[in-house]
């Protein structure tokens, strides 16, 4: 049974999970993301502040990690005896480029005109983490950082990055790991974070609520 429950659909982070030796089970949360932080931000606007990048990710990665709690506990109030993993794993990640924050560009249109922007140029992704023990409670939560610094773009090169689909659906609209990686000249940071999941990070949050990462190994 796995020990782990990774509250994303994210296909990187969970490979990340595995090359590490922790095969999880995927729980996709239901957050209304949009909509939270849209209250966060008008909170931050009353208290005459602006919302970071890195609190828009670590309020995202928590509330997705509570969201998978309060459903895993439903179930185990309906079937007791029924084993469950122990411990939940939340992230979000945010590209901040140029003054913005940029999530999932979504269309082809939104990738390219963001591509041709960071071309030659860099920014910072921003990773926010929650994990919390199902067995005790106890949750430790942290933001991984990361300078991204990219090569010149050609047209082509955008037209077929974006005709893979890949750029669409990953905040920022490039990857390390995958088609994107060429034109990634150079990273400064914490490079798991960049790919969705830090992975020293996570070992520091597990340990900070008792739990050793080598104890969640396959």
């Amino acid at each position: 049974m796995a020990k782990v429950i990774l509250a994303s659909q994210s296909p990187a982070r969970c490979r990340l999970l595995k090359n590490a030796g922790i095969t999880p089970l995927r729980i996709v949360s239901d957050v209304d993301e949009e909509a939270l932080l849209q209250k966060a931000e008008a909170e931050a606007e009353r208290a005459g502040s602006s919302l970071p990048a890195a609190s828009r990710v670590q309020i995202l990665a928590t509330a997705k990690t509570e969201n998978v709690i309060r459903r895993v506990t439903r179930e185990k109030a309906a079937d007791p005896r029924a084993c469950h993993p122990r411990v939940v794993i939340g992230c979000d990640s945010m590209f901040y480029f140029n003054g913005e924050i940029l999530g999932k560009p979504h269309t082809p249109a939104v990738a390219r005109e963001r591509l041709r922007a960071m071309s030659g140029k860099s920014g910072q992704l921003y990773t926010g983490h929650c994990v919390a023990d199902l067995k005790t409670g106890k949750r430790a939560e942290g933001v991984s950082q990361a300078s991204v610094y990219f090569a010149d773009f050609t047209d082509r090169e955008i037209d077929a990055y974006i005709a893979t689909g890949e750029p669409l659906e990953v905040a920022g609209s490039f990857t390390l790991e995958g088609r994107g990686g060429p034109f990634i000249e150079r990273t400064e940071g914490d490079c798991h974070g960049i790919i969705g999941l830090s992975l020293p990070l996570l070992r520091t949050l597990l340990a900070q609520i008792g739990i050793s990462l080598t104890d969640l190994w396959d």
